[in-house]
């Protein structure tokens, strides 16, 4: 009989959610639920979470899953129970590899997990979670898999094709998250722009921000993430008009060469990029526009990566993740192309990118002092807080470092109206003025 079950959690925002939603299920069945970095007491199951995008995280799993079974024969652990996206593609070679492990299942097998124990899924709290964020925000994940083939990109063949959870759901998903203190709330999905399109009666992601932003205690609604292709055509006024949406925006435009973003199968050009760009600053001024983007991708030249640091630079891209290109089986680019630019040479292109977009944001930052920002608080530590604005998303954006030389009262997850002191290329610095 199983007591004690931990879950571990590897990869995208997406898997958090499926975790969180197991991990109630396992609450309500009554077990109990061991924190993933507590290793002093014996679990009875744990249940690893995989992630299977790139190499990197394909190790990260590997390894987690290597760690476990090494505490599963030293007696710390009962039985390991594999599942996500991983095990999604490679369940038949993991069961070779790593025989340990006792049961393997793919991304989408809830059921299957909670049958392990004996139990079955109790569909009446299908929709609740147990938060492993803090408890003022949440992420929301209203679909999954992708139309998209990008060359590059394994996920659909992991996920399937876009599916859409039907907005009723979600409604009651966001209003327990609402009723469990949760006030921002991060809408994600492999790709956001077609939501809705494929249920029946037909919803979109414009009616879904409206019913979310009328649900009691949610203040913020950030938006993570959209596709040049097919970008929501009045998403920018809906941003604009609808005070709990952030001036947030996050679009992975992945190139800024027409010659790579062809071979990358795109579908969008250095025009549509630069379409988008100029009717979000027109619209909402100060909205931070993210992107993610690829250095490196086979047949990448010098002039295609200066065009990529160009519009980087004339775009003022405010918030940026980078990777180099590598080659993931069964993917276009990996059966087309080979993959033909140089390890160092795609290092020293992210180094060059990543030094140009900390001078950008160094401007920015350094802009908002002297001006008053409405922050969120996220955590306390050694006399100060640590919060964000309205411009930034958790663990990967910046932080505001809060003084409060008046002794204030705060809590963590309070809105607080802070004065920017302080700038450096990814965080700021303010003195709490007073709640928001």
């Amino acid at each position: 009989m199983y007591k004690k079950v931990k879950t571990v959690t590897l990869g995208c925002y997406k898997n958090l959610v499926d975790s969180e939603r197991l991990m109630r299920q396992f609450q309500v069945h009554g077990f109990q639920l061991i924190p993933e970095d507590d290793s002093s007491q014996y679990v009875d199951l744990v249940v690893i979470n995989t992630c299977g995008f790139i190499h990197d995280a394909k190790m990260e799993s590997i390894d987690t899953i290597l760690a476990y079974v090494e505490e599963k024969q030293r007696g710390n652990v009962g039985k390991i129970v594999v599942f996500g996206c991983l095990s999604e593609r490679y369940a038949d070679e993991l069961k070779v590899e790593i025989p340990e492990v006792d049961f393997y299942f793919g991304k989408f097998s809830l059921a299957d997990i909670i049958n392990v124990t004996n139990y079955s899924v109790d569909d009446k709290h299908l929709y609740q979670r147990v938060l492993t964020t803090p408890s003022h925000y949440a992420y929301l994940k209203i679909s999954e898999g992708c139309n998209r083939k990008c060359a590059f990109c394994a996920i659909p063949k992991i996920t399937g094709k876009h599916q859409s959870t039907p907005i009723e759901m979600l409604i009651k998903e966001a209003s327990y998250l609402a009723y469990k203190g949760v006030k921002e709330l991060i809408l994600v999905a492999q790709d956001l722009n077609p939501y809705g399109l494929d249920l029946s009666p037909k919803a979109n992601l414009y009616e879904l921000i409206q019913r979310i932003s009328e649900i009691n205690g949610i203040e913020w609604i950030r938006l993570q993430y959209l596709y040049p292709k097919g970008f929501p055509a009045k998403l920018p006024e809906i941003i604009a008009n609808n005070p709990k949406v952030c001036h947030y925006i996050d679009i992975p435009f992945q190139h800024a060469s027409n010659k790579i973003l062809a071979r990358m199968n795109r579908q969008h050009s250095l025009q549509d990029n630069w379409d988008i760009v100029k009717k979000l600053r027109k619209i909402v001024p100060d909205i931070a526009i993210r992107t993610t983007l690829i250095v490196g991708f086979p047949g990448e030249t010098y002039h295609d990566f200066q065009t990529l640091l160009r519009f980087v630079e004339m775009a003022e891209i405010d918030r940026l993740g980078a990777f180099t290109y590598s080659h993931e089986e069964n993917t276009p680019a990996a059966r087309k192309f080979s993959d033909s630019v140089l390890d160092r040479t795609k290092q020293k292109r992210l180094l060059e990118l990543m030094a140009l977009q900390e001078k950008i944001s160094l401007k920015k930052n350094e802009a908002k002092v002297g001006t008053r920002q409405k922050v969120i608080i996220d955590k306390q530590e050694n006399g100060y807080y640590v919060g964000r604005t309205q411009y930034d998303s958790p663990e990967i954006d910046n932080e505001v470092t809060i003084y409060n030389p008046n002794n204030l009262s705060f809590h963590v997850g309070d809105f607080i109206q802070v004065e920017i002191t302080g700038a450096l290329p990814y965080d700021l610095e303010g003195i709490a003025v007073n709640k928001w």
